[in-house]
């Protein structure tokens, strides 16, 4: 086989990259352990939602990614990247990194010496040395490796994929040269930093003030709405024109990466003898805005319904994690959590999404409908995300299709100018009292 470079793991991670390396001139042999997943690359279709990914997909000329459940078995490649999950355990939120030590093993398995083993998944500080590394160098005497995360959002990869700065934390100099090598494919703007701890930490700390900044929107939203005040002309008006750093907006802080790589930060942080309260205390008032939208929602259909709350039937909308840039990937998504709450509590609880799958949202816990069958004889509707297709929604739809009381809550103000002050119709928005 000519020379080539094996990513380990085609998830939202791993098969923007590969198709990306393929699509820049590097051969790709891309390895999974999901049968579906190879099916569908195998097949030129993309298993999950990214715009542009179906079509990179089918311009790719033949034979430039290929996909099996192991590597190749010809020579070594020129690099191997690993891009498998690194979640965190439900119930310690300690990192699991069961996925990654099976994929260094597969590294060192087919590595050679000039062979560049790239850690592309989330990890905690000091993972590629202390975990990947040392299974390396049982099979080659000066292993090069580097740990280069992925910073993009998911709807736009493929275009962040070339506009975002790719960092590189290389293990000494020879394996910096060969990740910038290999990333000059991908973007013209690379930055070298001193080390793959250095590296794994941006990452982690990236994600940390995303969730720190979020939370301290939602911050300002409780308190807005335990004052009577309105959250969003509270932080509009305090931005408009202000030279400081802009307040977020409120609304819920979800997916793979905000709900897990705090967690990996705090982890990290203990065990070298500081544990960060900040990191701690955002992650722990995001984690509980969903269980503070459920119980409101609750209160406010038991107070307007004139039925028994057992009998009634509630439409969660956005089953995703969030709704812009839009996405099927339900990791870390709020409908889980409401789900759980208000499953067993309501005679029907359907779900809607514009993207995920009915077996995907049935997996959740609801009951997987249309948008217009959802709203039909519905007590109350909870927007939980900003998906633009919601702002179709209209106070006649509203009116014609769902029942007394007509609750809906929305968490982004997505239907806000449609719904707020209509006859008829009970609005709330989260973050106004």
């Amino acid at each position: 086989m000519a020379e080539y470079v094996t990513v380990v793991g085609l998830g939202y991670v791993g098969l923007p990259l590969a198709v990306s390396l393929a699509a820049a001139g590097v051969q790709v042999a891309g390895v999974e352990a999901n049968p579906a997943v190879r099916d569908a690359v195998q097949a030129r279709q993309a298993p999950f939602f990214e715009p542009g990914l179906d079509e990179a997909l089918r311009g790719l000329p033949d034979g430039m990614l290929t996909v099996a459940e192991s590597p190749p078995t010809g020579g070594p490649p020129r690099a191997i990247i690993i891009c498998v999950g690194t979640p965190t355990d439900p119930e310690t939120l300690r990192p699991d990194l069961t996925q990654l030590r099976a994929a260094a093993d597969v590294a060192a398995g087919h590595m050679g010496e000039d062979t560049l083993v790239v850690v592309r998944s989330t990890v905690p500080v000091g993972t590629s040395r202390s975990l990947v590394l040392p299974r390396l160098r049982a099979k080659a005497d000066r292993p090069m490796l580097a740990f280069c995360p992925e910073r993009l959002i998911q709807g736009t990869a493929l275009a962040e994929m070339r506009s975002l700065p790719q960092v590189i934390g290389p293990l000494d100099a020879r394996s910096l040269a060969a990740a910038d090598s290999l990333h000059s494919a991908l973007t013209e703007r690379r930055v070298a930093v001193s080390s793959p701890e250095t590296a794994e930490m941006i990452k982690l700390v990236g994600n940390a003030h995303t969730d720190l900044i979020y939370g301290f929107g939602n911050e300002v939203a409780l308190m807005a709405t335990a004052l009577g005040l309105d959250a969003r002309e509270v932080i509009r008006s305090a931005n408009a024109g202000y030279p400081r750093p802009d307040i977020s907006l409120p609304g819920y802080v979800g997916g793979s990466c905000l709900t897990k790589d705090p967690y990996l930060l705090i982890h990290s942080s203990a065990a070298a003898g500081y544990s960060p309260p900040m990191v701690a205390a955002a992650r722990r008032l995001n984690e509980d805005v969903p269980a503070r939208t459920v119980e409101r929602f609750t209160e406010q259909l038991t107070r307007l319904s004139g039925r028994p709350f057992a009998e009634s039937k509630v439409l969660v909308c956005g089953m995703a994690y969030k709704g812009r840039p839009a996405t099927d990937d339900v990791r870390g998504a709020a409908s889980s959590t409401v789900a759980r709450l208000l499953g067993s509590d309501v005679k029907t609880l359907a779900g809607h999404d514009f993207l995920v799958p009915d077996q995907v949202v049935r997996q959740l816990g609801f009951e997987p409908m249309s948008l217009a069958d959802g709203l039909r004889d519905t007590d109350g509707a909870l927007l939980l995300v900003d998906h633009p297709g919601y702002r179709d929604i209209t106070a006649e739809q509203v009116r014609s299709l769902m029942r007394g009381p007509r609750l809906v809550l929305d968490m982004w103000g997505i239907a806000e100018d449609a719904l707020a002050g209509a006859e008829g119709i009970n609005y709330v928005r989260f973050g106004r009292g």
